[in-house]
């Protein structure tokens, strides 16, 4: 099977569930997947959901914490560096058939590491191994590399009016 890239972006929900839903139906065919999740380093729904699948999906996170409403500092950047730099070696082995990067778009937006280092890990990935890289703000030289891109676009959020993140739902 030759694997491609998949991108996820836009200002609209669903990115990480639609790659979750991407990732339980490759393990339901029996793959071995990688979740890797860049900025956000809590316990969040999705990471307990996945755990359930732990026999075929490995999750790893690279982030301290979810970030977004300050600057990112140097050790926001050395952990994302050190996933970085371990991604290259896990897409190199060809070990898991499906890779997501989940947030990787932020992690570029806030320059975490650059869109050039990211495409050069994809590029030197075995070339069965499907990459999925999630997150708001995909810049367009990711767009380019891309063989599948999808925009979630946002029409209407109950953010807007207050409600705020629920658990199970948006957490």
């Amino acid at each position: 099977m030759k694997g491609y890239l998949q991108v996820y972006t836009g200002n609209g929900k669903g990115k990480t569930t639609a790659s979750i839903g991407l990732a339980i139906r490759a393990a339901g065919a029996g793959l071995p997947v990688l979740f890797a999740q860049f900025v956000k380093g809590m316990k969040y729904s999705e990471i307990g959901a996945l755990e359930r699948y732990s026999d075929l999906i490995t999750i790893k996170q690279y982030g301290r914490g979810c970030f977004i409403e300050r600057e990112a500092q140097k050790e926001d950047i050395e952990v994302a560096q050190k996933g970085l730099n371990e991604l290259r070696e896990i897409l190199q082995l060809g070990e898991y058939k499906i890779v997501i990067l989940d947030e990787a778009n932020i992690a570029l937006y806030y320059k975490l590491f650059t869109v050039n280092q990211l495409i050069d890990i994809i590029r030197n990935r075995k070339p069965d191994c499907e990459v999925v890289v999630t997150g708001r703000y995909a810049p367009q030289d990711l767009i380019d590399e891309a063989d599948l891109v999808t925009e979630m676009k946002e029409v209407k959020h109950y953010y807007t009016a207050g409600v705020q993140a629920r658990k199970g739902v948006e957490c």
